[in-house]
């Protein structure tokens, strides 16, 4: 009970308060979102779950969640009409930005971004960033959020050995997760309020724009393997306006609209 007071607390002053949904144990908190919204959930809800035993990453990849190491949340956004379905891409990337503002302040290790929703710290994945939405032909009706941090892991199992990380093992000390929650959400409230104010998608995604080229390695002059259109290499040329990732290859300038990006070795 004290761990769900302290997140609960954690919430005040932001537009989540007195929104916390906390769960010891759950499927997956995206599909807990996406399964109330649909009830008619308020924007602002977050799910927050010691354990997911279904946990989603991107794509068809699931996401390990030991039971009370990690943060495992989804956020249940309600955007006003204006927010049309390609604009969640901006969502997604303030998530990024929010995560690594966080953790520089809890922890002060600074994490990279690898677009649309990772981020790394000593080039392994530490945390996941998840959006789905409830969409008309012309506005998102709802938009889920979700974000796995490894936090306290110790170990992986032998498969993401060399691909995963958690703020434990990149800085040998543990952290307190109530600490780490409360900075994402003052950093989410922010980040929200600004992009879904009225006009806010025009001026907020030049911040988010420059913010991104500033702060990740991956957005200009990295060389990666992008999995969509069969497959294809190239070097990062930067975000277009409208927030995806350019890939110069060997036939042209590519624009990513889904795909995954990781390094390539040349």
């Amino acid at each position: 009970m004290e761990t769900q007071d302290a997140y609960t607390r954690a919430l005040d002053a932001t537009l989540f308060a007195d929104k916390l949904r906390y769960f010891s144990t759950l499927d997956s908190t995206n599909l807990q979102a996406m399964r109330e919204a649909a009830e008619g959930a308020p924007h602002g809800t977050i799910y927050l779950a010691e354990e997911q035993t279904a946990g989603r990453g991107r794509g068809a990849h699931s996401w390990h969640s030991e039971p009370g190491a990690g943060l495992y949340c989804s956020l249940l956004l309600r955007p006003p009409t204006a927010l049309a379905p390609a604009d969640a891409l901006w969502l997604s990337l303030a998530t990024g930005l929010a995560v690594q503002r966080a953790v520089q302040q809890t922890t002060a290790l600074i994490a990279d971004i690898r677009w649309p929703n990772d981020l790394l710290l000593d080039g392994r994945k530490f945390c996941g960033i998840l959006a789905e939405m409830n969409a008309g032909a012309t506005h998102a009706r709802a938009v889920v959020i979700g974000i796995g941090i490894n936090v306290n892991h110790t170990e992986f199992p032998p498969e993401l050995r060399d691909l995963a990380t958690s703020l434990r093992i990149a800085s040998g000390c543990t952290w307190p997760r109530e600490t780490l929650f409360a900075a994402l959400m003052t950093a989410m409230h922010a980040e929200i309020t600004a992009l879904l104010a009225p006009g806010g998608i025009a001026s907020a995604s030049r911040s988010i724009l420059e913010r991104i080229a500033k702060t990740s390695t991956w957005i200009e002059g990295k060389y990666v393997r992008v999995e969509e259109a069969g497959g294809y290499t190239g070097v990062t040329a930067g975000l277009d306006a409208r927030g995806f990732l350019q890939v110069r290859a060997a036939d042209g300038l590519h624009t990513v609209i889904s795909g995954g990006v990781r390094e390539a070795k040349k």
